[in-house]
């Protein structure tokens, strides 16, 4: 049993392995002729200078919250911060390099139809997927190899949380500084090419085309990267933790032969989650069909079938480590996992039917755009909350079904253990969902960075002036990998709120073993006020980001507007007349550093100021941000995922086609929803956990 952490390394090391032979398979892909390799070139050049800089504004950030760490909790509490924030880097930039190389070969291999295009598409993605997944699990394992094993101690728990903290840390600053520069030239390019200028998105007389793509990379690949990286290292601490603080708190009225299997369950479901996910991915296969349903059953594949064998391997091991005296209905503990994954699946489809324009919501929006940019607005709004009812209902479904899971198993466990908490067994079974939704990591976010690639397939293709054919086929990938984008959405969303839920009773607990008392009675006003606080500080955080991105396209704007007045022959196309992309890259670069300082420091600072000032109001705080970013997040995925697929609808040929009325209406409402789906919306998953696990890591220095 306890060779579970020695088996999550091998899985681990497996997974680094296929994201290498999958290295392979890309690089050895044609990239094409001289101008796409030359485009391919320039937007690796551009993605790797942000990194670089964004990666060195952020070291500050780490240094002084390891020093922080190092003298407030334990100095190997700053060695597992820094690690989790290299590898979480780490994790991003090797995704990024790859994916800005898999785009141009895309293209290529597009000549020959989806057959070809689709699959190296997504193993340009898997190689992010694989090493997310690997270098995660690797550095936690290795963490509790190292901290818990090894060391055993009494701070050891507290140390293997801060791996989880270093991982939220680039997260959260990755997805709001990438998703600012992707937004601010997409807003740019999109405003003044398509709505003012009239040319084609991703024409090459566009100055934004380039920092565009490059944004396509920096936001969609490395940010969410390291936000997917982020979500599935705290979905195996939460349990972990929980677990830790809760039979700490009178550990010795407690057996310790019960803490084992209930540490090695979360390690042991991700050991098989990696494993089906490396199966699933080599059963993602392209058709001769640019239908996008054909093309969606082909990309999903390797996910379903992953999801299939994790299903059946949870209830074995179950079995395993669960069947004995001290334990009833070992088969509890699987459901609460399976129930996960079920719900992380069904939010997926969800985020899918209001998002996707096979589905009515989507159509409405695009039949809305007839009568102006206004009514295309409000569609896009209605839309979006009612997904969140949707995803709420789901949400609570899952909840239910896995505290019953975790409580069948473990309530004999807590009535002939008295120093168990109350509850305890069903808030372990919630955290164990939350690792149902993202043990199949791998693979899911092997098929989101795949969105990013085709994106960029799509974009070369035009700048490139390749025949319509090749567009057609990476037009067709790239409308498929804006749903997938949604449904990764759906999982790090879903898995943020059960996630968070079980941080923040791993909190609590963690108040208790430190002597302290956290009461949670809105009737006392400290609570009250840190739950007013914590339920307008996703609000707050959203307004920052999209305030961010709309300075930074206005700078684009003006840009992009002054090339097409200044250079003569641009606009017009004359041979031989090229824009100054590289201007635009820097602006987009320089606007998104400069933003993403402050509410990436808010998730941060409040925390530990409200829980240094009072720690009842710090558990309000977390109680308000954990419902409304939650809510929140949903909304603004979904909403933006609906405008930017109600255009590309008109634009396939509906309701007038490209150049329209109602296409200049749906610009403006996927411009509008651009920032929500790619920018606030993603990044709020990543505040509410950063808030918890913060208030969690310091928990003991609050009391």
């Amino acid at each position: 049993m306890e060779a579970v952490p020695y088996l999550a390394v091998l899985a681990a090391v497996a997974a680094l392995g296929l994201a290498a032979f999958f290295y392979g398979n890309v690089k050895k892909a044609s990239p094409g002729d001289e101008r796409m390799v030359f485009l391919m070139t320039e937007i690796q050049k551009g993605a790797k200078a942000f990194l670089k800089q964004e990666y060195t504004w952020v070291s500050g950030f780490v240094v002084v919250m390891a020093v922080l760490i190092a003298l407030v909790i334990a100095p190997l509490g700053a060695v597992s911060y820094v690690l989790g924030a290299v590898l979480s880097a780490g994790a991003g930039y090797i995704g990024m390099t790859v994916a800005t190389m898999a785009n141009a070969r895309t293209t290529e291999a597009a000549k020959d139809g989806p057959a070809k295009a689709l699959p190296l598409a997504f193993r340009g993605g898997a190689v992010m997927g694989f090493s997310v997944a690997g270098l995660a699990l690797l550095g936690l394992s290795t963490c509790y190899i190292l901290f818990v094993l090894g060391t055993g101690g009494e701070d050891a728990f507290e140390i293997i949380t801060a791996y989880g903290l270093g991982g939220s840390t680039i997260a959260l600053f990755s997805r709001v500084g990438g998703g600012i520069y992707t937004k601010a030239a997409d807003v740019g390019a999109d405003l003044v090419g398509k709505v003012e200028a009239g040319i084609p998105e991703d024409d090459p007389r566009n100055p934004a085309t380039i920092a565009d793509n490059v944004g396509d990379n920096v936001g969609d690949v490395a940010g969410m990267g390291a936000d997917l990286f982020e979500s599935y290292a705290g979905s195996i601490l939460a349990p972990i933790s929980l677990t830790a603080f809760a039979l700490s708190i009178d550990a010795d009225a407690i057996d310790a032969s019960i803490h084992v299997p209930l540490l090695m369950f979360p390690m042991a479901v991700a050991f098989v989650g990696m494993i089906a996910s490396i199966i699933g991915s080599f059963t993602v296969r392209g058709g001769t069909s640019t239908d996008s349903s054909a093309l969606s059953k082909a990309l999903h594949l390797g996910t379903n079938i992953a999801m299939g064998l994790t299903l059946v391997a949870t209830v074995g091991l179950a079995y395993w480590l669960f069947a004995g005296d001290d334990f009833e209905a070992p088969y509890g503990l699987a459901v609460s996992v399976i129930g996960g994954l079920v719900v992380g699946w069904a939010l997926g489809k969800t985020a899918e039917f209001y998002t996707s324009d096979h589905y009515g919501p989507v159509k409405k929006i695009a039949n809305q755009s007839e009568t102006g940019p206004a009514t295309t607005i409000l569609g896009g709004i209605s839309a979006g909350m009612v997904s969140v009812a949707a995803s709420v209902a789901l949400i609570v479904i899952g909840v239910g079904v896995a505290y019953w899971g975790g409580q069948i198993t473990l309530e004999q466990l807590a009535l002939d253990n008295p120093a168990i908490p109350v509850g305890f067994g069903g808030i372990y079974g919630i955290a164990l969902a939350a690792i149902g939704m993202l043990a199949t990591t791998g693979v899911v976010v092997s098929v989101d960075a795949y969105g990013p690639i085709a994106d960029n397939a799509g974009g070369i293709a035009e700048m490139a002036e390749l025949d319509p054919s090749v567009r057609e086929v990476t037009d067709a990938l790239d409308s498929l990998g804006n749903t997938t984008a949604a449904v990764a959405k759906g999982f790090a969303v879903g898995s943020a709120a059960l996630t968070a839920l079980a941080l923040f009773k791993s909190f609590e607990f963690a108040v208790a073993k430190a002597g302290g008392e956290l009461s949670l009675n809105v009737g006392e006003v400290e609570v009250f006020i840190g739950l007013i606080i914590g339920a307008g500080l996703p609000f707050l955080f959203a307004a920052l980001t999209i305030d961010a991105v709309g300075r930074a396209a206005q700078q684009m704007i003006e840009e992009v507007r002054r090339q097409f007045r200044e250079i003569p022959g641009l606009r017009e196309g004359k041979p031989g007349v090229n824009p100054d992309s590289a201007r635009c890259v820097a602006i987009s670069t320089k606007a998104s550093l400069r933003e993403m300082v402050i509410p990436g420091s808010l998730a941060v600072v409040v925390p530990l100021v409200v829980g240094f000032i009072d720690v009842g109001a710090l558990g309000g705080l977390l109680a308000g941000a954990l419902v409304t970013g939650f809510a929140l997040a949903i909304f603004m995925a979904n909403a933006g995922g609906a405008w930017d697929n109600a255009k590309k609808y008109i634009e396939a040929g509906h309701h007038g086609g490209k150049g329209s009325d109602p296409h200049k209406a749906a610009v403006v409402g996927d411009t509008v929803g651009d920032p929500f789906k790619d920018t606030s919306g993603p990044a709020m998953n990543i505040l509410i956990k950063v808030m918890t696990i913060v208030a969690l890591v310091f928990a003991s220095a609050f009391v």
